[in-house]
């Protein structure tokens, strides 16, 4: 079942999503939103598998707004404008629905969303987690793992220490981003750090030693990590 939020500045084309969202199997509606700002911190601190995202929005486009969100996740835009239909396709959107579109034309969105979805997941145990697909800066960045020199959380922000690189500062949670990383490379040692194991040299007084960076280990992360480094 996928994970699915909307996001339409019209209640009652809300209404309409969340009602054949409960006439299907193969969505859990987690929640709808009429305000973008409201669903942008929602995905911050939360992850879903698909979008229903109406683009004609007066505080932010829902194009913008994709390209806005802290995670890669599949949308299906829902419109009253056909003329939004290539620039949504641009973006990889699994489907683009018509207002007023039937409950048949939803539940063939819906299924493309699903046959997609089953298709990575198929793919993903062939391939090793090499890389990262991060949003930033209205561009999607692609990062390779062992890269990666640490992560520092500032805020509702992540900063992204890069190897002969610029950091990355993206939107988005450290739950999220550890969700995202192998979890046999990396760990967390800090509410604002996470770290590879594979590049610390020493650890003396708690402290963590990274090339010439200093990364402190929290109390609440110190048994879990030296459980892992000394093992």
């Amino acid at each position: 079942m996928l994970k699915a939020i909307a996001i339409d500045d019209e209640p009652p084309a809300l209404r309409v999503i969340s009602h054949f969202c409960s006439q299907v199997s193969l969505v859990d509606l987690q929640k709808t939103f009429s305000r973008t700002d409201e669903a942008l911190a929602y995905l911050a601190e939360n992850e879903v598998d698909l979008l229903f995202l109406d683009i004609n929005m007066p505080a932010m486009s829902g194009i913008d707004f994709y390209k806005a969100i802290p995670k890669a996740a599949m949308v299906i835009f829902t419109t009253a404008y056909a003329e939004y239909a290539v620039e949504g396709f641009n973006l990889s959107a699994v489907d683009y629905l018509l207002k007023p579109f039937t409950f048949e034309r939803f539940q063939q969105g819906v299924q493309k969303a699903l046959d997609y979805s089953q298709f990575i997941k198929k793919a993903e145990p062939e391939l090793a987690v090499e890389y990262l697909y991060i949003k930033a800066d209205y561009s999607t960045y692609k990062i390779a793992i062992a890269d990666i020199l640490f992560i520092e959380g500032l805020d509702d922000y992540l900063k992204i220490q890069l190897e002969n690189a610029k950091p990355i500062v993206a939107r988005m949670t450290m739950k999220s981003m550890v969700e995202k990383l192998p979890a046999r490379d990396f760990i967390r040692v800090h509410r604002s750090f996470i770290v590879p194991l594979r590049r610390i040299e020493n650890v003396r007084n708690k402290v963590i030693a990274l090339g010439e960076n200093e990364i402190p280990i929290g109390s609440s992360y110190e048994a879990e990590f030296f459980k892992r480094f000394s093992s």
